[in-house]
């Protein structure tokens, strides 16, 4: 059966776009696979994990039959990356075959039967419906995700916290030792309040699928699901259950100490200091006085590192030590000129906030050196 016929990329661009959440190693062998089915000129392509589904389509169908196969979809874009730019490619499906030919290459590959693949289907309950500009829901991603837990026996910090709340869209993310927060108005919408926390993989996916453009993301939260639908894509993906933190409780108020920092320099003078920092120990000493700030760190080898830095701060003296890593993180993620941080005492957390922007707020322990 003639299934594809299109040039390489046209080709490779759907398959890349939802092959980003299949697993090299899996119980079940089919989900390494991807799915595709062709009705008429149309051509879908749908990867699962069982937690999370992907799937686009695209015209690239050739050929009167329509049907669908499932193909290892590492080895379909490894023999696609590796043909020359711009060739035209086959597809044919036969006895249980995927055949892929390419001006003098020719590749024949195992199927399995479309049948057996295991989609998720989306739920028809839906508690929240609302859509962003996809540069805003992954600018919302991109200032919190780097603060998402890895691995925690607290399965709920592995994720991301999403709130509807009236015109307001808030996400945060913790793993208990730092807690980046961030919100976006949405035009023209009362939603009721919904807080549902969206699994680490899944935003790390949508971060890189969304694009840097106004095109709307239409959002379903309903069940255990959300559900996201943005051009020819779309995503399913379970939630995460349990209770996240209460973040407002976190987020410290009523600071009197303020230092405002130039970001480009601050971030410079905490990357040298951190090449004297070990594996085990990452920490770094802030000394503050008015008009004046010190980096400082050691290591077990009494090698020592000191940078200073002329800020906006007029309050007592302090000193307070970080793990380098939380402050390098939020820093290299904002794109501000300068950034202010509210100190309370040596003991506890510090508040990062943008001048002039109350959408963004970072919040990160002090740590004992």
């Amino acid at each position: 059966m003639q299934f594809i016929k299109a040039n390489r990329d046209a080709i490779l661009k759907p398959l890349q776009t939802v092959a980003g959440i299949v697993e090299r190693r899996h119980t079940l062998p089919i989900l390494a696979n991807v799915l595709l089915r062709k009705s008429g000129s149309d051509v879908s392509f749908l990867a699962t994990d069982v937690e999370i589904q992907i799937q686009t389509t695209a015209q690239l169908g050739a050929g009167k039959e329509d049907g669908g196969t499932t193909v290892s979809a590492r080895k379909l874009i490894d023999i696609l990356r590796s043909l020359p730019d711009g060739v035209e490619v086959a597809i044919k499906v036969e006895n249980r075959r995927v055949t892929i030919q390419a001006g003098k290459s020719r590749f024949a590959l195992q199927t399995l039967a479309a049948e057996e693949y295991p989609t998720v289907a989306a739920s028809e309950q839906i508690g929240a419906s609302f859509s962003l500009p996809q540069k805003q829901l992954r600018h919302l991603f991109q200032m919190v995700h780097f603060a998402m837990a890895q691995q925690d026996i607290r399965y709920y910090l592995n994720g991301l916290l999403l709130v509807t709340d009236g015109a307001l869209v808030k996400v945060v993310a913790t793993d208990g030792h730092r807690l980046a927060f961030c919100e976006a108005a949405i035009d023209g919408a009362q939603l009721a309040r919904h807080e549902v926390i969206i699994p680490r993989k899944t935003v790390l996916e949508l971060q890189r699928l969304l694009a840097e453009d106004d095109e709307p993301v239409l959002i379903d939260l309903g069940g255990n699901q959300v559900r996201l639908r943005f051009g020819a894509v779309e995503m399913i993906s379970k939630l995460v259950e349990g209770k996240f933190p209460d973040y407002q409780r976190v987020i410290p108020q009523g600071y009197t100490r303020r230092a405002t920092v130039a970001r480009d320099q601050f971030a410079a003078s905490l990357a040298r200091a951190s090449i004297l920092t070990s594996d085990k120990f990452k920490g770094v000493r802030l000394s503050l006085s008015p008009g004046l700030m010190k980096i400082q760190t050691s290591n077990a080898e009494q090698e020592e590192a000191v940078e200073e830095l002329d800020v906006d701060y007029a309050g007592d003296a302090l000193e307070i030590g970080f793990n380098v890593g939380y402050l390098q993180d939020v820093l290299g993620n904002l794109k501000t000129e300068s950034i202010c941080i509210d100190f309370g005492d040596a003991g506890t957390s510090a508040l990062l906030t943008v001048p002039g922007d109350g959408q963004f707020k970072y919040v990160v322990m002090p740590m004992r050196i």
